[in-house]
């Protein structure tokens, strides 16, 4: 099985860099299409619909590595992968039982329920980062609370306000953006099995009993319908990466924008004992191949180049909400690679800018410095009452 292109291209330092990357690649789909296999032959043997022998066969098979050129040739015939998987597992587990193999399902259930499968194992490094990140704006923001610096607005300098209420702001927008994610267990992440037309017609009447223990047995919910021309899920996950994506965003251009020269109230610092040049030529951290003088923030920069990928690639996914009948001709397909790429970036996004703010040096006398005459002295209002009730609600948070 062949890993994901990003990982080893030389643009995955960049943009493969969260813990997601290695739960979107090729083997991880490859594996979550072959742990439905096993799954559904499985709880049909329990149900009595194949025979035991067959499922502990399939199972057999399901444990053998497969051929992903032999995938790839499939979805070249089919338009899908599922082919070539299924075809390799029909060879594995050998007559009588091979007939077994993929009972009652459809190349549709096979992709959407490895999609839910890939999609939950990689929600896992995305949120732990993102709790991180608002954990530590936590720790600005309280350290912070009455650190004062020029509140700005249309990128002029407004009223006075505080650095720990700016951070307060990033982390309560992390903290909305891990309660969508959150949200997506109870419904969105949900099994697939429905058959040729959604109707499960081989099975008779025993589809909902088989998609129930479907469900459990993968840790997926309980969908009410097969969900083959619904594409609610997929627009929700979209939705809700593409939210968590933007509070990254949100972050990042802040840290970019105080560590510019002319402002200075922030900037990254290089990793602790590490001169990091490493590697790079001899090229500091953070430095520029003609300037050496610089210092750019490269965690804020990376991070924002991963979340600008993304709001594309939400669209992508709520525009194949518009599929045709029962199976959509084209809007279905165009989710695999889009729905692997919106998490692996978000991942990205979330990881770099844990790094960005772990790094980050504040300078309050700077932002005394560059405070404009007229609102020295001004009002702070309820900035740090509102920094102390955001801390209250983040500490009680999940």
């Amino acid at each position: 099985m062949t890993s994901s292109p990003h990982t080893g291209s030389i643009f995955g330092a960049v943009f493969a860099r969260g813990g997601a990357a290695r739960e979107v690649t090729d083997r991880a789909w490859l594996h979550a299409m072959v742990e439905f296999e096993a799954a559904l032959a499985g709880v049909q043997a329990r149900a009595g619909i194949i025979p035991d022998d067959a499922a502990q066969a399939i199972a057999g098979a399901c444990q053998r590595p497969l051929d992903a050129a032999a995938a790839t040739a499939g979805s070249s015939a089919t338009g899908t992968p599922v082919a070539g998987v299924v075809a390799q597992l029909r060879e594995y587990t050998g007559a009588p039982h091979a007939q077994y193999v993929h009972y009652g399902a459809t190349s549709q259930d096979v992709m959407d329920s490895a999609a839910m499968l890939v999609t939950k194992r990689a929600l896992v490094p995305i949120r732990a980062d993102l709790a991180d990140v608002a954990d530590t704006c936590a720790t600005l923001a309280e350290e912070h609370r009455d650190t004062v610096m020029a509140g700005r607005t249309l990128l002029q300098q407004a009223v006075t306000i505080t650095f720990g209420l700016k951070a307060a702001r990033w982390m309560s927008g992390v903290d909305t953006a891990i309660d969508r994610l959150d949200s997506l267990h109870h419904s969105a992440l949900a099994v697939q099995y429905g058959g040729a037309a959604g109707t499960l017609c081989t099975l008779d009447d025993r589809g909902p009993e088989v998609t129930r223990a479907l469900a459990e047995r993968l840790r997926l919910a309980t969908p009410e319908l097969a969900w083959h021309s619904d594409r609610t899920r997929i627009a929700d996950i979209a939705g809700a990466l593409g939210i968590a994506s933007g509070s990254c965003a949100k972050i990042a251009t802040d840290i970019r924008l105080l560590a510019q020269t002319e402002v200075a109230e922030a900037s990254e610092a290089p990793p602790a004992g590490d001169d990091s040049r490493a590697g790079t030529g001899g090229i500091t951290r953070g430095g520029s191949t003609a300037m050496p003088h610089k210092r750019n923030p490269v965690a804020a920069v990376a991070a924002g180049a991963c979340a600008q990928r993304t709001p594309a690639l939400v669209a992508t996914l709520l525009g194949s909400m518009a599929g045709e009948h029962e199976r959509a001709a084209g809007a279905w397909h165009t989710e695999w690679e889009t729905l692997s790429d919106l998490l692996r970036l978000t991942s990205s996004a979330a990881s770099w800018l844990l790094e960005s703010l772990r790094s980050l040096t504040v300078f309050p006398d700077r932002m005394l410095t560059n405070l404009a005459a007229p609102l020295r002295g001004g009002s702070l209002g309820s900035a740090g009452a509102d920094v102390d009730r955001a801390l209250r609600r983040h500490r009680g948070h999940g």
